[in-house]
């Protein structure tokens, strides 16, 4: 795994909101490595600071959900959009097991179904000991593109 990036779409995608202004990038996500055409496996980390934490000193549930979604949607989406569709989340159902509260939490995502209308994901969260921190299930529709829309890729 290289360096982390963003998590930017395709070249020539131009999003509504830029990165650096996004959700994603306000909790700290950073993409490690995407192979959705051959494993389907998107890995990303989120970097535990301060301001993730609830009054108790552990992550917020919302920051295993968030993580889960964009992973999903990304994966989704580097597939669908160079076919003339685009994806969008469904349902995102996350069940925290452990508390995190420092370092580093690792997040893999693996597709399980990659349907006409839309994709399931199972995606794991663990702390950097490899203690499990949260397993969601994701599922992206796919819909078509309006066509206004392909113009910009």
């Amino acid at each position: 795994m290289g360096e982390p990036e963003s998590t930017a779409m395709p070249e020539g995608f131009t999003p509504v909101v830029p990165f650096d202004e996004c959700f994603d990038a306000q909790y700290g996500l950073e993409i490690l490595s995407d192979d959705v055409e051959g494993e389907g496996i998107v890995r990303g980390r989120v970097p535990v600071c301060d301001v993730l934490l609830t009054e108790q000193g552990f992550v917020h549930g919302g920051v295993f959900a968030a993580a889960a979604e964009a992973l999903a949607s990304r994966g989704t989406a580097l597939v669908v959009m160079p076919k003339g569709s685009m994806a969008m989340g469904q349902s995102n159902d996350t069940n925290v097991l452990e508390p995190i509260s420092e370092g580093v939490i690792q997040v893999e995502a693996r597709v399980v179904d990659r349907g006409d209308d839309a994709w399931l994901w199972m995606v794991d969260a663990r702390a950097e000991s490899g203690q499990p921190g949260a397993l969601s299930r994701v599922t992206v529709a796919v819909r078509p593109m309006p066509p206004q829309a392909t113009s910009g890729l």
